[in-house]
């Protein structure tokens, strides 16, 4: 009965936490379904967010299919039209024309700042 009881409570200790890290997430995040891949703290499909913005912290710049961009515009692009090789074998499929390009700036910027 008290395995039964531990297990419970630490069901329910889990999903409170994934739901307070949920509600972290920007707005637009869970409307364009990024959630399904992404969380802010832990790797899901794709990588966290937080790793993200650790990884380009101080970065200016990103190297997008062979050419380099300015760091924000560059991960905008990989965003939009997809890529892979960055973080693993599973690609990021593109996001656009299904979301809209300010809201990909919005979420893109969003990450960035998360390790400042």
């Amino acid at each position: 009965m008290k395995s039964v009881i531990i297990a419970s409570m630490t069901a329910a200790g889990m999903a409170i936490a994934a739901n307070a890290m949920a509600t972290d997430m920007p707005p637009l995040a869970k409307k364009n379904n990024c959630v399904a891949c992404h969380s802010v703290d832990k790797k899901i499909v794709g990588p966290a967010w937080m790793d993200v913005s650790k990884k380009y912290r101080n970065a200016t710049t990103y190297t997008y299919k062979g050419n380099e961009y300015p760091l924000q515009e560059g991960l905008i692009m990989k965003v939009s039209r997809g890529g892979s090789g960055n973080w693993g074998s599973v690609p990021m499929p593109g996001n656009a024309p299904a979301v809209k390009d300010a809201d990909i700036r919005e979420l893109v910027q969003f990450v960035l700042s998360l390790a400042k």
